[in-house]
């Protein structure tokens, strides 16, 4: 016999859409209302864009990774583990915890956050020998393997190596691989006081793209200041270009170009989580389908947003135009959903989604940044002030705020160390990509229906 009284909300993700939900469900509603449960595999909300600065040093993981248990009215339940698939019929959703195990977690209301996976497009080797960076394990990883390469070359005698050790890949020409090239260029730089051996002008960075533009968000007078700052510091920008198939110590360009290297990152682009697949729902451009409201029609009760949902963009006033997935946007996307699931729960009407950018900012290390902020547009010191202040004011609570600001104040003062932590065991792109555990719209009825013959009292 089913004893629930109370509506069940699930929110699978713990990105900034989906935790932006939790938190205005929790202060809205009462509770009595419903129980609420967050489905994630970590119990903390990363702080996505700043973690190119935890890949160079300036800032430490635990400063981004913002608690989801520090809040003065937590009372969600989070079920640790990773949603591998959505039965939309029955209203259960099979959640693969940490440890394993196989969870089927039902509810009445479902918000899908789950957020994205890096896309690889299939490029021979890729997998096996690069380096992602979309997590805080792949993040303190990297910092080790460019410290790694430091070290290893000013050990080494032979030249080849050596040039091999020093010469860096980012593919990416969007804002996690810009950031992700200066923020790291620049802690070689700061290096070399520290490796008397190395020679300046073996480091060499390469940051590479198919687009025609780097970071073409940024407009035409800030895209060509953002080249300038790159080039004047020695990063080699390649556009209309991308990989053909990367090896343990070369990549190939689709130019033809070999560069020996040990050392790929692959930043460009992302697709939505393989979750999306499982519901066997229509989808657009790889993200479901979605009304203004962020509902998926013809199912009841469930929502989609961030990466994961195609919504509309109102503010556009173009037919077919959806939203970028942006941290603005799914911020301010969570608080809406949040709404609509408490206006249905009250019966009362949903409102549509409609939010204008309020600018950007790009943080390129050192005193070198970009700002479009209220149509003002700001280079070097004026937009890093704003690129802090906004990131700073955007961190959740006081105590990750007063983090961030410490290692800020600690880097400023002390410069960057160059300290291997030695943590984590070798590991590319593939073993942070877990998209295997993902199951089939058929395996998903398959795995309820089997659950339900079980516990015919669920």
């Amino acid at each position: 016999m089913n004893t629930v009284t109370r509506p069940r909300i699930l929110v699978v993700g713990a990105g900034f859409a989906g935790v932006a939900c939790v938190r205005r469900l929790e202060r809205i509603l009462g509770p009595r209302e419903a129980d609420l449960t967050l489905a994630t595999p970590h119990s903390y909300q990363l702080y996505l864009p700043l973690l190119p600065q935890v890949a160079s040093g300036v800032l430490t993981p635990q400063s981004i990774a913002v608690s989801l248990r520090r809040s003065r009215r937590y009372r969600t339940r989070i079920l640790p583990g990773t949603a591998i698939g959505v039965d939309l019929k029955a209203k259960v959703c099979v959640v693969q915890k940490i440890t394993g195990d196989l969870v089927y977690e039902p509810y009445d209301y479902i918000v899908l956050a789950p957020g994205s996976v890096t896309r690889t497009f299939d490029i021979p080797g890729l997998a096996d020998n690069a380096f992602g960076m979309k997590t805080l394990a792949e993040a303190a990883y990297l910092r080790d393997h460019v410290i790694t390469q430091l070290d290893l070359a000013d050990a080494s005698n032979d030249p080849a190596e050596r040039a091999a050790r020093l010469q860096f890949v980012v593919v990416g020409g969007g804002y996690a691989g810009t950031e992700t090239a200066a923020c790291l260029q620049q802690l070689t730089h700061e290096a070399l006081e520290r490796y008397p051996r190395l020679d300046p002008t073996l480091i060499k960075w390469h940051l590479i793209d198919v687009a025609p533009k780097l970071m073409p968000e940024l407009g035409e007078k800030l895209g060509r200041s953002a080249e300038e700052i790159l080039g004047r510091r020695g990063i080699e920008i390649s556009l209309g270009v991308s990989i053909e198939k990367a090896g343990p110590t070369e990549v190939t360009f689709t130019d033809g170009r070999v560069v020996p290297t040990h050392t790929l990152i692959w930043t460009a682009g992302v697709t939505a989580s393989p979750l999306i697949a499982t519901l066997g729902a229509e989808t657009v451009r790889g993200r479901l389908a979605v009304t203004p409201e962020m509902a998926v029609p013809g199912h009841d009760g469930v929502f989609a947003l961030g990466d994961a949902g195609a919504v509309p963009d109102l503010a556009k006033h173009q037919e077919g135009a959806i939203c970028p997935p942006t941290a603005q946007h799914a911020m301010r996307q969570g608080k809406v959903v949040a709404d609509n699931v408490i206006a249905t729960l009250r019966n009362q009407p949903m409102r549509p989604y409609v939010h204008k950018d309020l600018g950007l900012v790009v943080d390129l290390g050192g005193t070198d940044a970009l700002a479009r902020t209220l149509g003002v547009e700001l280079r070097g010191v004026p937009a890093e002030t704003v690129a802090r202040a906004y990131h700073w004011a955007a961190l959740r609570t006081n105590v990750a705020k007063t983090r961030v600001m410490t290692n800020w104040t600690i880097n400023a003062v002390a410069g960057a160390d160059f300290v291997r932590t030695g943590f984590q065991v070798n590991k590319r792109l593939k073993d942070f990509e877990h998209t295997s555990m993902y199951l089939t719209p058929e395996q998903v009825r398959e795995h309820v229906a089997a659950q339900d013959a079980d516990s015919p009292a669920r």
